[in-house]
């Protein structure tokens, strides 16, 4: 009985081990610097590189009330600029590697070569404008399709002698 007891836990944990999935391979150095000169390519991390001037001008802005640290102040961000390329570095392999988890490195050099060209150039361009279009239309649809269904949910539950508001 005891050894029955024993054995149970140890083919769970069997089970658990055979079942769970794959532990992700980590990605080759070339793989992340493909995924890297594509997130450069369509510039991926622009948003991150107009973030850190910012937290700097809101320790400025909060500071602003005690004009005698300013020289102080500058001086300590200048001396930290070195320690904000090393946090932008950080998301840069962050993102690098979300990037190398989805596509293959060979599709991500793909991926490069075409939005190097003239057109992959322009969609990255208007990417943005085109896809708060694209939820602008689909929320004007949702609206029209969800009228026209209930329109026609009346009308069939009305010929059942069914009387919907």
């Amino acid at each position: 009985m005891v050894c029955a007891f024993l054995r149970a836990p140890a083919a769970l944990l069997a089970l658990a081990v055979f079942l769970a999935p794959a532990r992700a391979q980590e990605p080759s150095a070339s793989h992340l610097a493909a995924a890297r000169e594509f997130m450069d390519t369509i510039g991926v991390l622009n948003p991150v590189n107009e973030l850190i001037p910012t937290f700097t001008d809101q320790v400025r802005k909060q500071n602003v009330a005690r004009p005698e640290l300013s020289k102080d102040l500058e001086d300590v961000l200048k001396s930290l600029q070195p320690e904000m390329q090393l946090q932008r570095q950080q998301v840069t392999n962050i993102v690098s590697r979300t990037y190398a988890k989805w596509l293959t490195e060979p599709e991500l050099k793909e991926l490069t070569v075409f939005f190097k060209t003239p057109l992959g150039a322009k969609y990255n361009k208007i990417q943005p404008e085109l896809v708060e279009d694209v939820v602008n239309d689909v929320q004007v649809w949702t609206q029209q399709a969800s009228e026209y269904v209930m329109v026609r949910v009346r009308a069939e539950m009305a010929k059942k002698g069914h009387q919907l508001q």
